[in-house]
């Protein structure tokens, strides 16, 4: 029984000591009948097991290249990494079977990633070579670095990239400031084009609108003159209707005093011709005033008779006729 116990708290502290609790950022590697693969369990054995971190690694990287003309170019590249979990083994062969494997297969990227770099940049002129060629560039050769080397890239930055020589740099620093200063002055110059064109445009648009207003105005007032032009031949035409009622009034009254003369008696011409008789002046009066009076006041007397007189015989015979 003791035996037993023994044996029994001996295997309790050999477990204690060999077995460790995996954190979240450990990436733990033990190697199996089909190779390596990795442990996802939370206990792992600390002798048969590689224990590494998940965390990224991170270098920086300054490469003197060469342009056409054997002109000096200095890159500086940031690249971050980490382990590839698909290819494991492929970062054990690089790296090593230990905790610095994914440093060590960075160098190598380092090496590779200088090469890439100098062959890419020798093929152009120093005028054309730009940060973001150069990142397009590493990241299409890059796509085979987590098979090769086991490394996953996580970010890949171009920080500088400018010749060696001060007077070249300075050259195409002003190169660069005319290129963007007549870019500008084009830019002005077109905005002040659409400018003219939109202003153009503006008074085209009010021209035309008022042109439309103006029509619309001469087709009120034609519209207006027009009913105008009908109410006046309305009111000519009325006045033409009343003229010919009152002329064809007028002549059936002339026939009728002309078939009945008596009738003169009674019209308001004969009440004014015989007011006017009864303004002579009488016989004894007329002794004292003028010939003129005198032949104006018989005139008078004489149409009135004459009157009276037709009337009388027109009278006389229609009796007689009955």
């Amino acid at each position: 029984m003791l035996i037993a116990t023994i044996l029994v708290t001996a295997i309790c502290i050999g477990l204690l000591f060999e077995y460790r609790l995996r954190k979240p950022d450990q990436l733990v590697i033990r190697e199996t009948t089909k190779g390596l693969k990795i442990q996802t369990r939370r206990f792992y054995p600390r002798h048969f097991c590689l224990v590494m971190s998940r965390t990224t690694y991170s270098f920086l990287m300054a490469v003197d290249v060469l342009a056409k003309g054997n002109l000096e170019v200095r890159v500086k590249i940031a690249v971050s990494v980490t382990a590839s979990t698909q290819h494991i083994s492929s970062l054990m062969r690089v790296g090593g079977w230990n905790a610095g494997a994914i440093e060590k297969a960075a160098k190598e990227l380092e090496s590779i990633f200088i090469g890439i770099v100098k062959g890419y940049t020798e093929q152009l002129d120093i005028e054309s070579i730009s940060s973001d060629q150069i990142v397009e560039h590493l990241t299409e050769r890059g796509k085979t670095v987590p098979e090769s080397l086991g490394l996953e890239i996580v970010s890949l930055a171009i920080l500088s990239s400018e010749p060696v020589n001060t007077q070249i740099s300075e050259a195409l620093r002003q190169r660069e400031h005319a290129r963007i200063m007549e870019q500008t002055e084009t830019l002005n110059q077109q905005a002040r084009v659409a400018a003219a064109k939109a202003r153009a445009t503006a008074d085209e648009e009010i021209s035309l609108v008022e042109h439309q207003r103006d029509l619309k105005k001469i087709a009120l007032r034609t519209a207006a003159f027009e009913k105008e032009s009908y109410l006046d031949a309305l009111r000519l035409e009325e006045e033409m209707k009343r003229t010919k009622l009152r002329l064809d009034m007028d002549k059936k009254e002339l026939d009728l005093l002309k078939n009945s003369p008596e009738l003169l008696m009674l019209t308001p011409q004969a009440a004014r011709l015989a007011e006017a008789s009864q303004g002579l002046k009488n016989a004894r009066t007329v002794v004292s005033v003028g010939s003129k009076e005198i032949t104006q006041g018989v005139e008078l007397f004489g149409i009135f008779q004459k009157v009276f007189e037709q009337a009388l015989n027109t009278y006389r015979q229609k009796t007689k006729e009955k």
